[in-house]
């Protein structure tokens, strides 16, 4: 099948889905937008000479079925987007994506190819299916890209050098809480990180943390790690840093801030949550996520994520 690379005009994203050297042995016809590597110094010649075709972003989606886009779509390109393409990417279709759904991908009846690092999954309107032939964590390195860029962009956004006078807890055991640890670790040792088992440890004491990195990311529905009561009790000016981006999750209240502006300020205390943050050092991240997605996603006919689609039409 024909699937079609366009840039990601996400906000701040620099992030390249796909680089020239991971296209080999590809079962699907590959066609990208002109200039998709621009940001990796990457020319359209060495996409063509691995057998790419080169075209517009509007062409892209005229001729191309699957399209990839990195991060959301945003409403400059609604008007390109057909009924029943397929989109395959970070959508997060429940959460950050949930107005891209009620927009489009529901009117349209898209088939949203949701790779996230856990829990892959195929939406189509209100339903939706696990993806079972890719495996949990395929792309663990940009998870703990995350808890690493968003520990030092978010202590550069408010200008800390962390020192043995700041007292540092890291929630959280996984991927994102081990890239925030190896980040912050880097500047003091005066870091507890809190596994689940020992949150309650560390809300008891609250009060004593200067800066604070969350790594946990909770399902919806369920008690929030940090509430607003707690948060009360935490020292004036305090820097929340969610690096799990788990907007109104893990921490209740907190609001996804943009790239630009990556702290608000509530109560005396300052909150950070870029869903995002891998960009800031968007040429690993770049190098991750195009050997990952290349060995689970686009190397393989993507007739195999409409034919499990169907399950659920």
């Amino acid at each position: 099948m024909k699937i079609g690379f366009v840039i990601s005009n996400y906000p701040g994203e620099k992030r390249v889905p796909l680089l020239p050297e991971d296209i080999k042995n590809f079962e699907n016809e590959v066609v990208i937008e002109k200039g998709l590597g621009a940001e990796m110094g990457i020319d359209d010649r060495s996409y063509i000479v691995r057998g790419c075709t080169v075209l517009s972003r509007k062409e892209v989606f005229a001729t191309c079925d699957t399209i990839v886009s990195l991060k959301l779509l945003q409403p400059e390109d609604y008007d390109y987007i057909r009924e029943g393409q397929m989109i395959i990417g970070w959508t997060h279709p429940t959460e950050t994506g949930k107005p891209f759904m009620e927009a489009q991908g529901i009117p349209k009846k898209l088939i949203i190819v949701d790779l996230d690092n856990i829990t892959p999954a195929i939406y189509y309107q209100d339903r939706s299916i696990e993806i079972p032939w890719i495996p949990r964590n395929f792309v663990y390195e940009n998870s703990m890209n995350a808890g690493f860029s968003a520990t030092l962009h978010g202590l550069i956004s408010i200008g800390i050098i962390p020192d043995s006078r700041h007292k540092v807890a890291v929630l959280g055991s996984g991927n994102v809480s081990q890239g925030a640890m190896n980040a912050i670790s880097k500047f003091t040792s005066n870091v507890r990180m809190f596994y689940r088992k020992t949150l309650n440890e560390f809300l008891e004491n609250i009060h004593d943390y200067d800066i604070i990195i969350n790594g946990i990311q909770i399902q919806r529905g369920t008690p929030h790690v940090i509430n607003l009561e707690r948060q009360q009790h935490m020292k004036r000016g305090a820097i929340v840093i969610d690096a799990a981006a788990d907007g109104d999750g893990a921490i209740q209240g907190i609001e996804y801030t943009p790239i630009e502006e990556p702290f608000v300020k509530k109560n005396g205390k300052y909150f950070y949550c870029v869903n995002n943050a891998p960009t800031m050092f968007y040429r690993t991240a770049s190098r991750d996520i195009s050997h990952s997605f290349s060995k689970w996603v686009y190397r393989h006919d993507v007739k195999k994520f409409y034919d499990l689609a169907k399950e659920i039409m």
